[in-house]
């Protein structure tokens, strides 16, 4: 009998597949990579307004190729990486230690991080959320790790394929899972932020605690 533990196990399996897959590609993209200057420090000054000032404790979820770690690594920031693809994460470690960094990436589910409770003062999570299962357990599990007065920084969007979840979703998955969050949306229309011109909705939703 499958039971949900199965469920899941499948579930990571087939991610894994996936993304496996797609890490020598991965940075390619123009907002992955943020090889164009521009977009690095768009991408930069976003998050510096969203982030508490440095040294601040960050986790960051489904880090990829670890290119948001390296930014906020540079910032001053104290910086763990986690994610579900053995490629990727060999491929942020040589990322920053190319960079002269000494950053944790580990390979784990970041719908439950293996990270101790209050341990972050800001959880970040970049196009992970809409693709969980249960996104509302996950929310959870993740302002668990925060400190009083941390926040949750999600990176998401609904996009012309039809994946990812709108603001309005997403902004109600928050305050139903995380009801001391006082979450903000902010669009991210412009295409600096993407490497081009795009016709749906993405944003960055802030959620500090008190």
């Amino acid at each position: 009998m499958t039971g949900p533990d199965d469920v899941h196990a499948a579930y990571l399996a087939d991610q894994r597949e996936t993304w496996d897959a797609e890490a020598a590609a991965f940075d390619d993209e123009p907002d992955h990579g943020l090889r164009d200057p521009a977009t690095r420090e768009a991408w930069a000054q976003l998050l510096a307004a969203q982030l508490p000032p440095a040294p601040a404790d960050v986790v960051d979820l489904g880090c990829g190729t670890g290119t948001l770690a390296l930014l906020l690594t540079d910032a001053g920031h104290r910086v763990r990486g986690l994610d579900l693809s053995p490629a990727m994460v060999e491929r942020a470690r040589a990322k920053l230690a190319a960079a002269g960094h000494d950053v944790p990436f580990e390979v784990g589910d970041a719908s439950r991080p293996p990270f101790e409770a209050g341990s972050a003062d800001v959880v970040l999570c970049r196009h992970v959320l809409w693709a969980l299962p249960d996104p509302g357990a996950a929310l959870e599990r993740w302002a668990g790790l925060l400190r009083p007065g941390g926040r949750l920084v999600l990176v998401e969007g609904r996009w012309h394929t039809g994946g990812g979840l709108t603001a309005e979703t997403t902004e109600r998955l928050v305050r139903e899972h995380v009801p001391d969050a006082d979450p903000r949306v902010v669009p991210l229309p412009d295409d600096v932020y993407w490497g081009g011109p795009i016709d749906d909705e993405r944003y960055l939703l802030v959620a500090p605690l008190p």
